[in-house]
């Protein structure tokens, strides 16, 4: 496995030798792209200099043993690390989903419990928020539907990353994992006996679509224009400012109305589209793919649970990896990132035992 490495090297130079050409930088998009393959490449040989450097020293270890038995521990020491060095370059080496150096598009829409689901809603999408904050990203809604009570039926937002990342470490490569049904026990503002309820919330991740991953032909569409729904505002339910966008093709349906144009709110229907059609492109193309997708939301039901937020407890229950804690006040915070982490160390177990077998 380790052998790949050798290859990668020539790689690396020829990125090192494009990211030094002015006319590179030119083009954002090519020059983000090409940053994050040289640092994930980056990673890569300097491990495997690692465990090299390790290999050399603990047989240079071994020689001097026989004339000074002190040097027999230090062999014994630097091997221990040099497991630890395979580990790590073993774990670099797994291939990823391109997409996960992708930005993220996130739907997060209200289910069964009604104005309790939508409140709840609008606590996902502040955890959400604050946890971007703490990796430095930007949120942008991209739509809303509010509810009576300040809560939200349903919230489109785009998570962008400012500037490359680290490989893997990108809104889609972390917030996918927040794809399915999110379940909160509490006591709803609106129960005047104090009982604790059940609802539940949606959540769909999507990889956000550049232009070039996704060709639309502009005769598969079907827009039409409406007026805008819920709380008042400059142009809000005054003009038809609303947009609704049909790809006939597929029957993939996307409406956006929290703009106060017609043409800033087709722009941001366009990109909910461009992400929903590449998603759909991946299920099609890679049996994989698909299993990551329908493990997300299928219908917004209690039953249909990968996360359980209980309240009276402050506790957070991943009901896929196993992850529990009793700090739920922190996590919806945005303290979301150890949660995170159990799934990412999950897939990546994951993907490590297909290599195995």
């Amino acid at each position: 496995m380790f052998d790949a490495v050798d290859g990668l090297e020539a790689e690396h130079a020829e990125l090192e030798s494009r990211l030094g050409d002015p006319e590179v930088h030119a083009d954002p998009r090519l020059a983000k792209q090409l940053n994050q393959r040289y640092a994930e490449l980056s990673r890569i040989l300097a491990a495997k200099r690692e465990l090299d450097d390790l290999v050399d020293d603990i047989g240079a270890a071994r020689e001097l043993a026989a004339e000074d038995p002190s040097f027999a521990a230090e062999a014994d020491r630097l091997t221990g690390r040099r497991q630890a060095a395979e580990e790590q370059l073993r774990r670099l080496l797994v291939p990823r989903d391109p997409t996960d150096d992708k930005d993220a598009i996130l739907e997060i829409k209200s289910g069964e419990g009604g104005e309790e689901s939508a409140l709840f809603a609008g606590d996902l999408l502040r955890m959400y928020t604050r946890y971007a904050e703490t990796q430095g990203w930007q949120v942008e809604i991209l739509d809303a539907t509010e509810s009576d009570l300040g809560g939200y039926k349903s919230v489109t937002v785009a998570v962008k990353a400012r500037g490359a990342t680290e490989p893997g470490r990108a809104p889609f490569g972390l917030l996918k994992f927040e794809g399915g049904v999110h379940r909160v026990q509490r006591v709803p503002v609106t129960e005047s006996q104090g009982r604790v309820h059940t609802s539940a919330a949606g959540v769909l991740v999507l990889p956000e679509a550049e232009q070039v991953d996704v060709t639309i032909d502009d005769n598969d569409l079907r827009i039409d224009v409406f007026r805008s729904s819920g709380p008042g505002g400059q142009s809000v339910n005054t003009t038809d400012s609303a947009v609704r966008i049909t790809h006939v093709p597929t029957g993939i349906v996307v409406s956006c109305q929290n703009e106060k144009s017609q043409l800033q709110n087709r722009e941001q229907a366009m990109r909910i589209l461009r992400a929903r059609l590449l998603a759909a492109a991946q299920e099609e193309a890679a049996a994989a793919a698909s299993d990551a997708r329908r493990s997300q939301v299928r219908t917004v039901d209690r039953s249909e649970r990968i996360r359980t937020y209980n309240y009276a407890e402050n506790r957070i229950s991943d009901h896929r990896t196993g992850y529990k804690s009793y700090n739920l006040d922190q996590v919806l915070d945005g303290a979301l990132e150890p949660v995170i982490e159990s799934s990412v160390e999950a897939e990546l177990a994951a993907r490590l035992d297909s290599l195995d077998a």
